[in-house]
């Protein structure tokens, strides 16, 4: 079955990837790691098998953090926008809700790693929350 494609973005508009609207799961993070990679409370992703998104312009201005054959960040070399990050020993891809340009069809279903979530937020939603991933 095949979904109608979204489109994605940076800030700057350098770097555009498209990906099926097909995603497996999406959720808020609260690790420490992804509050540091967004600057934000959260990362609310989206996940879906890394063959399903591609990148349709700026390719030679994406920037890598970390290991580009294993699991690594994607982001805008030249405004830095993190994109998506490339997870699950490189199977999937957790895509940045805030970089789509198109809605998608999934909303996420609950908070992940509350457990280290920045003591000056608080979640105001009646999603589940855990303790860590899982």
């Amino acid at each position: 079955m095949t979904t109608n494609p979204l489109r994605g973005s940076c800030l700057c508009g350098t770097v555009h990837y498209t990906v099926e609207d097909g995603f497996r799961y999406a959720l808020n993070c609260h690790c420490s790691q992804c509050r540091r990679a967004t600057g934000a409370a959260f990362k609310p992703f989206a996940g879906i098998e890394r063959s399903k998104l591609s990148l349709a312009a700026g390719q030679s201005d994406v920037l890598h953090y970390g290991d580009p054959a294993q699991d690594h960040d994607v982001r805008c070399g030249k405004c830095g926008s993190l994109l998506y990050s490339v997870v699950r020993d490189g199977a999937y891809v957790h895509v940045t809700l805030g970089t789509l340009l198109d809605p998608p069809s999934i909303r996420p279903s609950a908070h992940i790693f509350v457990g280290s979530k920045a003591p000056w937020f608080t979640i105001t939603d009646d999603l589940p929350q855990h303790e860590e991933f899982g």
